[in-house]
């Protein structure tokens, strides 16, 4: 626990104006992000008598081992980057909202030829119009099977589309008329974007046109005697107004508006919003917060409505934002919205009427919520809370082990030979922090020399971190020259300074995956290997825990707890013991290092997978230097497969776009050198597949075609 007056900056050293400010631990990683209009007489705030901080305040600044700020020129300003940099570092003494489920949207894909109405959940893309958020997908699916009669949209995936227009057969929606067929030519690209555009102005709101459209059509075919005709619109008007029916009118003149309502107590707070477009109600959803600060209910609506609009903009920020208390100021807060939406967007308190009314339901939605949450969180902290110091009792550790790192060992009877770590704080996945690695050290199945080298060098890595941000007590080190090859300044080895995110997937250093993040950790994001365990759990007996714990010996680290999970009688094996620690069946301790140990497992073998089906996807055309993927692909297309590809000319490979003549030479030498592939096997009937080569480009979709591995061996994965 720190002594906040020992990294307290001077009052005249602290600007007096707008600026945003960050508290940082003793790991340099930022654990809470405010804003101030005026940053001296904001900190101040938080450097007065301990006894006189809220509880959590006071427990923020004790963690804290330093401040550091930022001026802004106005308000607004400070609000961006408040939201910014508390996406970014993620700080756990800041309110932040999280769903407990990822909300599904009504999705039309607009930025596509022919447009496709779906489900869709995460993040948005651009040049898709959504609809929503739904509470349940099954909702979405209802309305849309309604408006399908009257916009036969296309629905089908890509893959069903292509197979389609190939075989010149529509899919069953087309033949009962629920789908234009497009992929078959029934209606033309722009009349079929027409269609789309009309799905998505009734979705939004504009109903009334349609329906007296559809009325005046349907009119009209009854005088001419068109009786069939007739009813078919009859039915189609029908279908609309049941659509209609789902979202019935709760606010009159069409508004466009989003009430949002919190429930609070002294430790969380619940927040439901209510998205009304054309007066209906057109989604819902809601998020629950711990309040790791305090707060006032202002604060949580400006915290609500940055997690809300901090990504959107022009008409997914309503016209009319409606809030059960205003942010202090509101006149930031309020231009804030309005440059999001790129107009005047109204912030208030309704005071009556249907927009009150509305409020006081929305209101009761949040209440609900919160009282679900309780009742749910109030077993989940204390069970975890349980386990945590059953754990710490087992293993006779100082404290509650707070955080957690597991790790695995996968392969396939030697081959493809992988490890993973996952991570648990407080009881919970850290998924952002989970590392996969692959085993370089040596070739072959041993899994407790695996074990040695992947906790070797994960917490060599922690050592050079430590050292790298001058953490070390007595000021010395480990060398400057890893044995992995890993460098310390933050570069590739062999390659530039990693400065900016790098895709999932891409191998680092010591061949650790990068998980939904990026090497940079200068600022405080944590998503390296900069934080020790309190307890490393390795997935097995005896000789795998001598292995971690003689590779953190190597080391010098002395201060982390190990132990081992054998899954045989589920024995938690501690160092230097003959004899396994046995907790009772009914422990929470013991289940809680049963899901870290099968998180682990999962993870490690999910990545063991993704290679071997890399491996058994790879082909000739892999080895052809110079060749990307997209001429692979285009090889594949214009020939059809490897096979004739091999049969061909050079002039004749030479006919595909983007080949050149050097090129063609360098594919036939290639593909002649390389031996004919196994044959493929179609694993549902065994029958050998022999008038073609599979596509080994790695671009087809589904599983991989399995060429000569026995059955019994795909089943051999550890």
């Amino acid at each position: 626990m720190a002594d906040p007056s020992s990294y307290r900056p001077r009052p005249g050293d602290i600007p007096d104006s707008p600026g945003v400010y960050r508290f940082r631990d003793e790991h340099r990683r930022v654990i809470y992000v405010g804003k101030a209009k005026s940053l001296r007489q904001r900190l101040a705030n938080y450097f007065q008598d301990l006894a006189n901080l809220h509880p959590r305040t006071r427990t923020m600044v004790t963690t804290a081992a330093s401040v550091e700020w930022t001026v802004v020129s106005t308000e607004v300003e400070a609000l961006q980057l408040e939201y910014s940099w508390i996406k970014e570092y993620d700080p756990r003494f800041n309110v932040k909202y999280r769903d407990d489920k990822s909300y599904p949207y009504l999705a039309v894909t607009m930025n596509e030829q022919f447009p496709r109405v779906q489900v869709m959940r995460g993040h948005k893309k651009k040049g898709v119009r959504y609809f929503g958020p739904y509470a349940h997908a099954w909702a979405i699916r209802d309305t849309v099977d309604l408006l399908l009669r009257v916009f036969p949209v296309r629905t089908c995936s890509a893959g069903v589309f292509k197979n389609a227009a190939r075989t010149g057969r529509p899919c069953l929606l087309g033949y009962i008329g629920k789908c234009s067929a497009p992929c078959v030519g029934r209606i033309t690209p722009e009349d079929h974007r027409e269609l789309a555009e009309e799905f998505c102005d009734f979705m939004a709101g504009r109903t009334g046109t349609y329906l007296r459209r559809l009325e005046k059509q349907m009119m009209e075919a009854a005088e001419e005697m068109e009786y069939e005709r007739a009813a078919r619109l009859r039915d189609d008007i029908e279908a609309l107004k049941k659509a209609m029916e789902k979202n019935a009118v709760v606010l009159a003149d069409a508004t466009d508006a989003d009430l949002i309502a919190v429930a609070e107590d002294e430790l969380e707070a619940a927040v439901q919003i209510f998205h009304v477009r054309g007066g209906r109600v057109r989604g819902q959803r809601g998020w629950v917060t711990d309040k790791v600060e305090e707060v006032t209910t202002g604060a949580l609506v400006e915290h609500a409505l940055q997690q809300l609009y901090g990504e959107e903009s022009g008409d997914a920020v309503p016209k009319e934002v409606l809030v059960p208390a205003l942010p202090e100021p509101v006149e930031p807060v309020q231009e804030w919205l309005t440059g999001r939406r790129g107009s005047n967007v109204s912030l208030r308190i309704p005071q009556r009427g249907d927009k009150k009314a509305l409020m006081e339901t929305v209101q009761r939605n949040a209440q609900q919520a919160l009282a679900l949450h309780k009742t749910k969180r109030a077993s989940d902290l204390t069970t975890r809370s349980r386990a945590l110091e059953e754990i710490a009792e087992a293993l006779d550790l100082d404290s509650a082990p707070l955080r957690i790192e597991c790790y695995d060992i996968s392969h396939l009877q030697g081959d493809d030979v992988v490890a993973s770590m996952v991570v648990f704080e407080d009881g919970l996945q850290r998924k952002s922090e989970y590392r996969r690695f692959q085993i370089k050290g040596f070739a072959g199945q041993d899994d407790v020399r695996s074990m040695h080298e992947v906790i070797t060098r994960r917490f060599k890595r922690y050592l050079a971190e430590k050292e790298r941000t001058g953490e070390w007590a007595d000021g010395s080190g480990t060398d400057d020259s890893l044995a992995d090859g890993s460098a310390t300044d933050g570069s590739l080895a062999g390659g530039p300074a990693t400065d900016g995110p790098l895709p999932a997937g891409d191998s680092v250093l010591d061949g650790t995956e990068v998980i939904n993040g990026s090497l940079k950790d200068d600022d405080g994001r944590p998503k390296k290997f900069a934080y020790p365990p309190q307890l490393v759990v390795v997935d097995g007996g005896q000789p795998q825990v001598a292995a971690a714990r003689r590779a953190l010996d190597e080391l010098g680290i002395d201060d982390i707890a190990v132990c081992g999970l054998a899954k045989r009688l589920e024995e938690v094996w501690v160092p230097g013991e003959d004899d396994p620690v046995v907790l009772p069946r009914t422990s929470e301790g013991l289940y809680l290092l049963q899901r870290v140990r099968d998180e682990a497992h999962r993870f490690a073998i999910t990545y063991q997978r993704t290679k071997r089906a890399k491996r058994f996807r790879a082909g000739p055309l892999d080895d052809v230097p110079g060749l990307g993927e997209t001429r692979k692909q285009a090889l594949i297309k214009h020939f059809g497969s490897v096979k004739k590809l091999r049969s061909a000319t050079i002039e004749q490979i030479q006919e595909v776009p983007g080949i050149g003549r050097k090129t063609a030479e360098t594919i036939a030498v290639a593909l002649a050198q390389a031996a004919p592939a196994a044959p493929a096997v179609n694993t549902a009937t065994g029958e050998i597949i022999e008038d073609e080569e599979p596509d080994t480009t790695g671009g087809s979709s589904g599983e991989p075609v399995t060429a000569g591995v026995p059955d019994e061996r795909r089943g051999q994965e550890t």
